[in-house]
């Protein structure tokens, strides 16, 4: 997995950030394994390779990997908060595949089956036009610097 995140983090943001933009967004983003232990993180393949992978949170973090600072493990309350969709990540061979759109049609359904009414997700600047295509409206765009270059960000939302 760690091999396909890396695929889409640098080939995918390419026409959105610079190269300092892009190794900064290798140190804030990637696999949480928060999520695999949680149950809540998917794979796609297709032919025995590795299409794409994605989950979804009942947890506070909003995005980042393992390495990331501030997590936060504290468990959500499905009446008042949001699901977190987290670590979306498709190769770059299998873009505008229907991966992304599968993934996180599973990870809707799984959150709304817990009671979640409500999905959240910090889009990065390529996925946001899959995540506007699948119903997700923006809410506030900020920049996260904590890998050493600015990566722009935009929270986006969603009624499950």
């Amino acid at each position: 997995m760690i091999a396909l995140m890396d695929a889409a983090i640098s080939e995918l943001q390419k026409p959105f950030l610079d190269d300092d933009q892009i190794r900064s967004s290798r140190a804030i983003m990637g696999l949480d394994t928060q999520l695999v232990d949680d149950g809540t993180y998917f794979v796609v393949e297709h032919a025995g390779v590795l299409a794409g992978c994605g989950g979804w949170s009942r947890r506070t973090t909003m995005y980042g990997g393992d390495q990331s600072p501030g997590r936060n493990a504290a468990l959500l309350d499905p009446a008042t908060d949001a699901a977190r969709i987290r670590a979306m990540y498709t190769h770059p061979d299998f873009v505008r595949r229907g991966v992304g759109r599968l993934i996180l049609s599973l990870c809707e359904r799984a959150a709304k089956a817990e009671g979640f009414r409500r999905a959240d997700l910090a889009a990065t600047m390529a996925g946001e036009p899959l995540y506007r295509a699948c119903g997700y409206q923006p809410a506030e765009k900020f920049v996260d610097d904590r890998g050493g270059a600015p990566v722009p960000i935009l929270m986006m939302s969603k009624t499950l």
